[in-house]
């Protein structure tokens, strides 16, 4: 009753509003269209932005993101972090944690709704800052759409599932994360990626450890708990590591991510860590439990890295960017999760297969870098042609699209 009551107050409250992400003005249509100006000067020296959210520590997509931002810092472009908040344009309270967390990092930090200069290339990361860019970027010469998820799938369909979704007919360069992203747009958007780039992992900090004759062994099994995102199957984990500790009592269960409570079963709350503190955990554990219901996360590939096997839910989408031959796959459900877990635990060489997981580890991330800063470069020296109105015929009723091809 308790919580039907909460789900009472909330609806009462309003407090489904306060998550909406975009303040009213930033709502984009697909009827406004985007102008494309033509470029003035073709520079050596690019003046690009990238506009996102507020990153927290840790963040994995955010990560990904800075690493595409140092790689055009590296090949001599001015960089500016653009940080977009409904409710907030102060920014100044995220310089120590992103310096902190980011420190290869030296773009200028500033607010996406404050700061709208004069730039060459404005970078979105998501489909709310893909709204920002078309509603505050209007007459931006060039602008991208770097994206790491099919993010629609984030909601339940309705409103925010349809904004989100519009976002890849706004007339950006789409450059799509992986071959699931890349699958999505084509099959569900009607829209071909300009271009397609693979997930890499971090080879200097993820790697297997030497272990020292006598050492202790290998135990255990870890999870990246992240309660706030249904994709990643937080209630499905919980009930499947509930289960494996049922089936392998004396195996650790050990927590990064969120700080969990509440469970029947005992386990080790690690909290947030730092990447080279998660090799090491990674390095001392057999397996590790990733979820994913729709991209793959970083967390399977830095697993492998070290030497650690990835147990993922089995899912079309998800091997489509990870195809590992040390991958353990298991149908979404808490028994097969545990058993896949406890198989994997219970084998005799486990120093075997974690040097096999390390072997079939993903690349790191220089290829996807180059790629994605040399297709910036390219097409931000390209003349930009102007933007159309295509009207599509269908059936009993006609839709219009706009496309700008940049």
């Amino acid at each position: 009753m308790s919580m039907k009551f909460a789900r009472l107050a909330g609806d009462r409250l309003g407090w489904a509003e306060l998550d909406f992400p975009l303040r009213p003005e930033d709502i984009h249509s697909l009827e406004t269209g985007n102008s494309v100006q033509a470029i003035p000067e073709v520079k050596n020296k690019l003046c690009v932005a990238w506009v996102c959210a507020p990153p927290g520590a840790g963040s994995g997509g955010h990560t990904t993101l800075f690493r595409m931002v140092q790689a055009m810092e590296a090949r001599g472009h001015e960089c500016t972090l653009l940080l977009y908040e409904r409710d907030s344009d102060d920014v100044a309270r995220y310089e120590q944690l992103i310096r902190s967390n980011w420190p290869a990092m030296k773009a200028r930090i500033s607010s996406a709704t404050t700061d709208t200069g004069d730039f060459d290339a404005v970078v979105a990361s998501s489909w709310v800052t893909a709204h920002v860019v078309a509603s505050r970027f209007a007459n931006t010469t060039r602008p991208f759409y770097f994206i790491q998820d099919y993010e629609p799938y984030f909601y339940p369909r309705g409103y925010l599932y349809a904004l989100a979704a519009m976002t890849y007919q706004f007339g950006f360069a789409n450059i799509a994360l992986g071959e699931m992203v890349a699958n999505e747009l084509r099959t569900r958007n009607g829209v071909d990626p300009d271009l397609v780039v693979p997930f890499g992992c971090d080879r200097d900090v993820y790697r297997t450890i030497a272990r020292p004759t006598g050492g202790s062994p290998r135990r255990g099994v870890v999870y990246y708990a992240k309660q706030s995102a249904d994709r990643r199957g937080y209630l499905l984990a919980k009930a499947a590591l509930e289960r494996f500790h049922e089936l392998c009592p004396d195996q650790e269960i050990h927590i990064i991510g969120d700080e969990i409570r509440g469970w029947t079963t005992p386990v080790t709350n690690h909290g947030s860590m730092r990447p080279a503190e998660l090799n090491l955990l990674y390095n001392d554990t057999i397996a590790g439990l990733a979820m994913s219901f729709t991209n793959v996360s970083l967390v399977p590939g830095e697993l492998l890295a070290a030497g650690n096997i990835p147990v993922l839910n089995a899912d079309s989408d998800v091997k489509l960017d990870m195809d590992s031959a040390e991958v353990i796959w298991a149908a979404p459900h808490p028994e097969e999760l545990a058993r896949a877990l406890a198989e994997v635990v219970d084998r005799s060489d486990i120093d075997f297969y974690a040097q096999r997981a390390a072997a079939g580890a993903p690349i790191g991330w220089a290829q996807t870098q180059a790629e994605v800063a040399r297709f910036i470069e390219g097409r931000s020296k390209e003349a930009a042609p102007h933007t159309f109105k295509d009207t599509l015929e269908t059936e009993g009723s006609s839709e219009t699209r706009w496309f700008g091809h940049v």
